[in-house]
C-alpha cells in the first residue's frame, strides 16, 4: 500500500514549542492505505492521546508510534579506517538505510540510551546568524554556507540544530516549517526571522537584521547584568556580611567585658542590643526580608505580572527610560527586516511587538493599536499614538516617514539613533552605580570601623573598685 502523510498535529504554548519531542505514528485507514503522520508532544502519554485523537477524527487505525531519537553509528570504512556519528530518525533501520544508500556497508548503529539536548549558547546562535548573514553577502548558497558551519561550528548543540536544519532543508521540507521545528533551540523570533527569509528575495538582509537585534539583545542582557544585578549581588553580600558581624562576632567580644563588669561605649551598647534583637528575631526577619522577594519573583513571572512589571519598570527613573528606549529600538528593528511596503503589514506589526521585550508595550500594541487599524481604518501611527508607549519623538520621526513613503527606512533611523544613544547612557549609568556602590561600601565599612574601635577604649573595672 502507498503511504500517505495525511495529517500531523503540533502542540504550543504561545508559539514556543520548548520541551516538545517529536514522534511518528503509522496506520491504517478504512481503505487499507498506510498513513503516516507526525506530532510534537511533551511525553509519550501525550503523544498516544493525541494520536487517538486523530485517528477518531480521521478514521484510521492506529500501529505503531515511533519517538525520534539519537542513534550513534560507526562506519568501517574500506582501508581500515573508521567514521563515527551520531543521527536523529525514527528508527535504527531508517540509520542503517539511509548510510547504505550512501555506499557504506560495514556499519553498526546503536540507539543512544541517555540523550541529553542542550540548548545552545546565545552567542553561538548569534554567531551562526551572524556568519550566515556575511556569507549570504559573499554569494554562497545556503546549502554550502550550512556545511561550513556544521563542521567549523564547536559547541555539540549548536552543530546538531545546524545539521538538522540542513537534512530538513534537503529532503525538501518548507523552509518556515524547518525553522520553526527549531524554536526550542533558536529562540522563537530567531525561528521566525530565519523562515521568513527563507522564501523572502533577500536572505542575506533579513539574516543581518536578526543578527543585529539578537546582538543587541545580548549586549542589553550583559549591560543590565552590569548595571543591576551584579550591584544588588554585592550589596546582598555586604547586607549579610554585617549582619553576620552585629549578630555573631561582635557579640562574643562585647558580651566579654559585660562579664568583667566594664562600661560599654554608647555605639558598642546599640550594637550589642541590635545583635540581641537579631538573634531573638532571626526567623521572622528572614521571612520579611525574603518572602516579599520570593512572592513578587513568583508573579512577575505570570503573565498578567510581565505586564505589570514592563508597565511601571519604563517609569523608573534613570534606568526606566533607557529600557523603553531600548524596546522601541528593537520594534523599530524588527519592523524594518520584515515590513514589505505593501498594505498595513498587521503581522508584522504584531511580530515586532512580541519582540520589543516589553509585556506591556506589546499589550498595547496588540489590542489598541492593531484593532484601530483593522477595525476603524486608522494608520500605523495614529494606532501607535493611541497606544501611548512610544515616545514623542518616535512616533515624530515615523510620522514623516510614513507621509514621505519611507516608513521602512526611518523605522531603521529611529532604530539606529536609540541604540547609540542607549549604548552611551547605559556606559555612564554603569559607571554612576558603581561609583554609588562603592560610596556605599565605604560608608559602612566606616560604620564597623569606628563601632570595633570603641571597644579599644573599655576598661573593665580593677578589683576592689566600686
Amino acid at each position: 500500500m502507498r503511504a500517505r502523510n495525511m495529517f500531523s498535529s503540533g502542540s504550543s504554548t504561545n508559539g514556543v514549542t520548548t520541551g516538545m519531542a517529536e514522534y511518528r505514528y503509522i496506520g491504517i485507514n478504512q481503505n487499507k492505505q498506510r498513513v503516516v503522520g507526525y506530532i510534537k508532544a511533551k511525553n509519550a502519554k501525550d503523544a498516544k492521546s493525541k494520536i487517538q485523537l486523530l485517528s477518531l477524527q480521521h478514521h484510521f487505525s492506529v500501529v505503531n508510534i515511533q519517538p525520534k531519537a539519537t542513534f550513534d553509528y560507526v562506519i568501517k570504512k574500506r582501508d581500515g579506517s573508521k567514521i563515527k556519528g551520531s543521527q536523529q530518525a525514527y528508527s535504527r533501520e531508517e540509520v542503517e538505510l539511509a548510510l547504505r544508500k550512501m555506499g557504506f556497508y560495514d556499519v553498526r548503529v546503536q540507539k543512544r540510551i541517555i540523550d541529553f539536548k542542550f540548548k545552545p549558547p546565545q552567542s553561538d546562535i548569534v554567531t551562526f546568524i551572524r556568519l550566515s548573514a556575511d556569507l549570504l553577502r559573499e554569494k554562497l548558497q545556503f546549502d554550502e554556507i550550512l556545511s561550513l558551519l556544521e563542521k567549523d561550528i564547536t559547541n555539540s548543540a549548536m552543530r546538531r540544530v545546524i545539521r538538522e536544519i540542513h537534512t530538513d532543508l534537503k529532503e525538501g521540507k518548507d523552509g518556515e516549517e524547518v525553522f520553526r521545528r527549531q524554536e526550542s533551540m533558536l529562540g522563537k523570533f530567531a525561528a521566525r526571522m530565519l523562515g521568513v527569509a527563507s522564501k523572502s528575495g533577500n536572505m542575506a538582509e533579513v539574516y543581518d537584521n536578526t543578527a543585529k537585534f539578537l546582538e543587541r539583545n545580548l549586549e542589553f542582557k550583559k549591560n543590565l547584568k552590569s548595571a543591576l544585578l551584579m550591584p544588588s549581588i554585592t550589596m546582598l553580600v555586604l547586607f549579610l556580611s554585617v549582619i553576620f558581624y552585629i549578630g555573631y562576632i561582635f557579640p562574643k567580644t562585647a558580651e566579654l567585658f559585660e562579664r568583667v563588669g566594664a562600661e560599654l561605649p554608647p555605639l558598642t551598647t546599640a550594637s550589642l542590643q541590635m545583635s540581641h534583637f537579631l538573634q531573638d528575631h532571626i526567623i521572622m526577619l528572614l521571612v520579611v526580608m525574603f518572602a516579599p522577594i520570593i512572592l513578587a519573583a513568583r508573579f512577575f513571572t505570570t503573565e498578567k505580572g510581565q505586564i505589570i512589571f514592563g508597565k511601571y519598570i519604563i517609569k523608573v527613573p534613570v534606568i526606566g527610560s533607557l529600557i523603553h528606549k531600548m524596546s522601541i529600538e528593537i520594534f523599530c528593528r524588527v519592523f524594518h527586516s520584515m515590513y514589505s511596503g505593501s498594505g498595513e503589514n498587521i503581522e508584522v506589526i504584531r511580530t515586532a511587538a512580541e519582540a520589543c521585550r516589553n509585556k506591556y508595550m506589546e499589550k498595547q500594541i496588540k489590542e489598541i493599536t492593531i484593532p484601530l487599524m483593522v477595525q476603524e481604518g486608522k494608520s500605523f501611527i495614529e494606532g501607535l499614538r493611541r497606544a501611548d508607549v512610544f515616545t514623542e519623538n518616535a512616533i515624530t520621526r515615523l510620522n514623516t516617514g510614513a507621509e514621505s513613503g519611507t516608513l521602512k527606512k526611518t523605522a531603521l533611523q529611529v532604530a539606529n539613533y536609540y541604540e547609540r544613544e542607549t549604548s552611551y547612557r547605559m556606559k555612564s549609568i554603569v559607571e554612576m552605580i558603581q561609583v554609588v556602590i562603592a560610596f556605599v561600601i565605604m560608608i559602612v565599612m566606616t560604620a564597623l570601623t569606628i563601632v570595633s574601635s570603641e571597644t579599644a577604649v573599655v576598661q573593665p573595672k580593677l578589683p576592689g573598685m566600686q
